[in-house]
């Protein structure tokens, strides 16, 4: 009995801590993403005079630069600071946000995606690295698919309110609608200063009774080939090939139902509606991984969003909204089962320049995809180039297959062989 309830103890230590360490987290999902311009920025782009291979190349170099930038600030967060990166990277999307709205010359608006770019690097791997070390810290990193599929719930579901809201305030102008996002921004870099304590790489090994002693001098690029192996490098394609369909795919689907005939409002409420969808599906997260777990959940999404690219070429409004509602949620179960494996898989000392360098592979591959699926679109017409754009997630699933069907697992740190120190 006694051990019982020092076990009940434990556990409710252990969830106190991870309440500690995840109400301000959650509070920044929501800042972080009440971005009112998100459902509609394409159509402010168009107004603004832009063709559909000018707002494809936009988001492609906003991605790619997000690639490219995203090796020095991983190793810059692990260095100086995760909070640090975190905050800079807000500010200065805050910043670009509101220079698009104030300027009207493609060339400038080419300078601010450039700028937004590098603000997206800042924060993406810092933010996770930073959640998961906390953890770490607190001893609950068994609770995180848990708690980031709630995070991701909560900076979904407050899209879809933020983009009802953004296609209202449309109405009264563009400046309401980027003010507004580049406003929330900044009060959740606030928040992030006064209630989350900064952490780095070496703080982080800390945590883990000096652990990495023995690899105290390996390089971030030395610790990415120990864990390397052919299942994990896999699954980072396969994982970069699903975003670069799932990203474009959502925000093409506004070009797409407006020339199937939605008008603003309708377009603003569905994609609304799909990201509240896509918010609540990762609750299912934690489930799916117990009881499917990734290798099975990973071909599923990739042949979801092949289905949902495939009916949107029927060119029937209706068709597009019920497949987009219906099938676009499912890879964010996905997403969030992912991030575990590759949380697991990285040493806490390089965790933000390693997450980096996987974000990297995944904007580039979205940036490209956003170049292929614009040029599809402007050349065989929205309907028919979403159709067309179904074939990188069954690409993505042929290259699963050996996993698949191998049985290949990728090792996590929790895995490392007898003898062997987890890094």
């Amino acid at each position: 009995m006694t051990g019982t309830t020092e076990a009940l103890g434990g556990s409710a230590a252990v969830g106190n801590a991870a309440r500690s360490v995840t109400r301000p987290f959650y509070v920044y999902a929501v800042l972080t993403n009440s971005l009112f311009q998100r459902g509609v920025f394409v159509i402010f782009l168009y107004q603004r005079g832009f063709s559909a291979a000018q707002v494809a190349l936009l988001q492609t170099l906003l991605y790619l630069v997000s690639g490219l930038a995203e090796l020095p600030t991983g190793v810059i967060a692990d260095r100086i600071g995760r909070r640090a990166s975190i905050v800079t990277g807000q500010m200065l999307i805050a910043g670009c946000l509101l220079g698009q709205v104030a300027f009207s010359n493609y060339w400038v608006f080419l300078a601010l995606f450039i700028g937004q770019g590098v603000g997206m690097a800042c924060v993406s791997g810092s933010d996770t690295a930073l959640l998961y070390d906390l953890l770490v810290r607190r001893g609950a990193t068994a609770s995180y698919i848990k708690i980031k599929s709630r995070f991701t719930m909560l900076g979904t579901v407050t899209s879809g309110a933020a983009i009802v809201l953004g296609g209202q305030l449309q109405q009264i102008s563009w400046g309401v609608v980027y003010v507004g996002s580049a406003a929330c921004l900044v009060l959740a870099v606030v928040v992030l200063i006064s209630r989350v304590p900064e952490i780095r790489g070496a703080d982080a090994v800390d945590e883990q009774e000096g652990a990495e002693e023995e690899h105290g001098d390996v390089t971030a690029w030395r610790a990415m080939l120990r864990v390397a192996t052919p299942a994990l490098v896999t699954l980072v394609v396969v994982s970069g090939l699903m975003h670069a369909t799932l990203t474009p795919y959502i925000i093409f689907t506004q070009k797409t139902l407006s020339d199937q005939g939605a008008g603003t409002a309708l377009v603003s409420v569905v994609i609304a509606a799909g990201f509240i969808a896509g918010g609540l599906t990762p609750l299912l997260s934690d489930r799916a991984d117990r009881r499917i777990g990734y290798r099975i959940i990973v071909p599923v999404s990739l042949l979801t969003l092949a289905a949902a690219l495939g009916l949107s070429g029927l060119g029937l409004a209706w068709v597009t909204i019920a497949a987009f509602l219906a099938l676009a949620g499912i890879p964010e179960i996905t997403a969030v089962i992912v991030d575990n494996v590759f949380n697991e898989a990285v040493p806490s000392r390089h965790r933000a320049s390693l997450l980096s360098m996987i974000a990297f592979v995944e904007s580039a591959l979205i940036g490209i995809g956003y170049l292929v699926l614009g040029a599809l679109m402007d050349g065989m017409g929205s309907s028919v180039g979403m159709a067309t754009y179904a074939a990188v997630p069954l690409l993505a699933c042929l290259l699963w297959l050996p996993v698949l069907f191998r049985g290949a697992r990728v090792a996590t740190e929790t895995e490392k062989p007898a003898g062997q120190k987890a890094s």
